[in-house]
């Protein structure tokens, strides 16, 4: 093989799986926090037959219980209300709410979730500034009464971490969720009480809950916050987890009203100040130093959580239309050319011109003679066959030999790579039209004719056999039988169509070989030189077409390792050859075809979002864990978008649809297998290193079984 022009001599990297997985980490960690935190995945309502019988001191007490040492509740001073919010900050009501409050002088206590705060700390902020109190109200709003004592905990210590880095205060006050009035408190709800109090908080539920009116008008919830008498109340309201707008307007009524009839407003702390048991530690004081730091490091994660949870979700939805319209353009590109050829072009072999089939061969002892008696057992009468043995260090031209069959030339020459072998063979081809192929690949009888056919016009090139997978028996052989099937042919088909036919495949394929010299011979600086050739002809002004009724049959790697080593080299050669011929992009007619519609599809769909498929199957994860019913649906939606395709490409290319049970495990196995494939090449790529000529092992199958091949 030639050096490679464009990228250093350096040995393909390995560290970058570390980074790969470590990002895939960063990114599920992150959407972990997105899920867990944000979305408030995994909590619930409570279970109200939980935790322990209530103290009568409880349920007939004041709002606010002091659980830490006994039990001591007390109430707001007389014609003194305390307004409270729940669930936030929210970006739309928060900021309405703090508004009426600064209309009308008035403070009020605030508790947040840390998930809300973490999301808007400016806001968070805002409600410190304005002279507003902060409390706790968990983390996620999960129900610390029925969950465990761990979770509780987190809950609560997060908070105080979160309200540390947003707004530099901590806070002593406790609203656990799902809480309301004191005789409403039921066991779970006393858990929760004294799970907090363990921690050091003063609980505050309400006397008065406007929370229990099933969407209540503005004066509904006017007449639920105010009492009959003069008695000091807590007035529980929500800021966030709806649509508040009729809670900022009753604020804005209930203010001036209780004002108007002599009652202050005032915090919780402010309102019951002289009550020893919530002193300064309630009022929210500072947070240290260290306490502001571990909680800007919790807000930070929260926030690059939720950007990319964003971002993730974005790229889900970009890649499921992507893949929708590559569906919708490659069926219909593929059904124009299905129109077009419905039936093999009738082809007169004694007319046909005499042809030369090139057989590259290194070490191809086990499939060497059925390649040659299948390409002499053509319909075509005038062929001959050139095995160009490239160093070969097994039987290879031995079997050559002792077959003697005429028409059959052997050369051999010293390692020089497939390529060069090539070149060989092309040198000596004294036809019009040359015909390459791989030493275990089978032609059917009729292919030779079929693939010299399209020669008839003159513009033409190049043409492309349809390979087909001999050995498909077990999983993996399915699986790239598969892929053959409806990737690769019906990608071929829309390239016809389209006209930037950018691979005609080593294992089947047709040229002028006038169009081959005039490029210079087969590329020997790429490692998939028939990608590379193929670019060449065609911005060298020839088209080149797909003859689908061309077929024969390919031996495909029977294990994982010998896979990856293929298709490692296909992918990192393609993007060789891509990066070779991107100024096609420039030019006109058949080049400029291959530069802007050829080289972007495959830039799109054969590189980017193959190198952030990984990311996208850990988004379809996450969006399963957020919710599983959408999850589920759009993977059902997506495997749809996969069996359509299939079961029309099956049809076309005459295959039973037997092997398209595999093709869900595919999604789930083989997929990732060629995703990780293409971050290997690309990474491979970016480091300027030269990747080695992998020779696979042969095994035969597909020699026996491409006589009576499995459908």
């Amino acid at each position: 093989m030639g050096r490679h022009h464009f990228v250093r001599h350096a040995p393909p990297p390995r560290a970058h799986w570390v980074l790969l997985v470590f990002a895939l980490l960063v990114i599920g960690g992150g959407l972990g926090v997105d899920a867990v935190v944000l979305h408030q995945v995994g909590t619930e309502a409570p279970k109200h037959a939980s935790g322990a019988d209530v103290p009568a001191q409880v349920t007939t007490g004041g709002a606010l219980i002091d659980a830490r040492d006994g039990i001591r509740s007390t109430r707001v001073p007389d014609r003194t209300m305390v307004l409270t919010f729940d669930d936030g900050p929210d970006p739309t009501w928060t900021p309405q709410v703090l508004d009426v409050l600064a209309k009308h002088g008035v403070s009020a206590t605030f508790f947040v979730t840390a998930a809300n705060a973490a999301k808007h700390p400016a806001l968070t902020r805002r409600l410190i500034a304005e002279g507003h109190e902060i409390g706790n109200h968990t983390t996620t709003h999960a129900d610390i009464g029925s969950g465990s004592a761990a979770r509780a905990r987190w809950e609560l210590r997060q908070n105080q971490v979160v309200l540390a880095g947003t707004a530099g205060r901590t806070s002593g006050l406790l609203r656990p969720p799902y809480s309301s009035t004191p005789d409403t408190v039921d066991g779970a709800v006393w858990t929760a009480i004294q799970r907090g109090a363990e921690l050091g908080y003063v609980t505050v539920l309400a006397d008065r809950d406007t929370k229990d009116w099933s969407r209540p008008g503005v004066d509904r919830i006017v007449a639920a916050a105010t009492p009959p008498d003069d008695r000091g109340v807590i007035v529980m309201m929500h800021d966030g987890g709806g649509d508040r707008s009729q809670t900022v307007a009753a604020i804005d009524q209930l203010i001036p009203a209780m004002l108007g009839r002599g009652w202050r407003f005032a915090t919780v702390s402010a309102a019951v100040g002289a009550w020893p048991p919530l002193g300064a530690a309630a009022a929210g004081p500072a947070a240290g130093f260290s306490q502001r730091l571990l909680g800007w490091a919790s807000v930070g994660t929260v926030q690059l959580s939720r950007l990319l949870g964003t971002a993730v979700v974005v790229l889900l939805v970009v890649a499921t239309v992507l893949a929708l319209g590559r569906t919708v353009i490659v069926l219909a590109t593929a059904a124009a050319h299905r129109r077009r050829h419905r039936r093999p072009p009738r082809v007169v072999p004694r007319r046909m011109p005499p042809v030369t089939v090139i057989v590259p061969a290194y070490n191809e002892e086990v499939g060497i003679e059925a390649t040659i008696r299948s390409i002499l057992a053509s319909t075509h009468p005038a062929i001959h066959v050139l095995v160009v043995d490239d160093g070969s260090t097994d039987a290879t031209s031995q079997i050559v030999r002792w077959l003697n069959l005429p028409g059959v030339t052997l050369v051999r020459q010293p390692n020089a790579g497939k390529a060069a072998a090539l070149n060989t063979g092309i040198r000596m081809a004294r036809t019009k039209f040359v015909v390459l192929v791989d030493g275990d690949t089978v032609l059917e009888p009729d292919a030779v004719p079929q693939l010299l056919a399209p020669f008839a016009d003159p513009r033409v090139g190049a043409v492309s056999g349809n390979a087909k997978v001999g050995n498909r028996r077990g999983l993996l052989g399915r699986w790239q039988h598969i892929e053959y099937v409806i990737g690769f042919n019906l990608d071929r088909r829309m390239y016809d169509i389209l006209e930037c036919m950018p691979t005609v495949p080593g294992a089947i394929g047709a040229f002028r070989t006038r169009a081959i010299i005039d490029v210079g011979g087969v590329p020997e600086d790429t490692l998939a030189e028939d990608t590379d050739l193929t670019m060449a002809v065609l911005r060298n002004g020839w088209r080149a077409v797909y003859a689908e009724h061309a077929r024969a049959w390919t031996e495909a790697p029977s294990s994982l390792r010998q896979l990856w080593k293929q298709r490692y080299r296909w992918c990192y050669g393609t993007l060789q050859a891509m990066y070779k011929h991107r100024h096609a992009v420039l030019e006109r007619g058949p080049a400029g075809r291959l530069g802007r519609r050829g080289l972007p599809y495959l830039l799109l769909f054969q590189v980017l979002l193959p190198v952030l498929a990984p990311v996208v199957d850990v988004a379809a994860l996450y969006a399963l864990i957020l919710q599983p019913i959408v999850g589920l649906t759009a993977w059902l939606a997506f495997m749809l978008l996969q069996l359509i395709p299939a079961f029309v490409a099956f049809k076309w290319d005459r295959e039973r649809p037997g092997p398209l049970w595999a093709l869900p495990l595919q999604q789930v196995v083989y997929r990732q297998l060629m995703y990780l494939v293409v971050v290997q090449s690309v990474v491979t790529a970016i480091a300027g290193a030269r990747l080695p000529w992998h020779k696979l092992r042969r095994t035969g199958e597909a020699a026996v079984d491409a006589s009576a091949p499995v459908r």
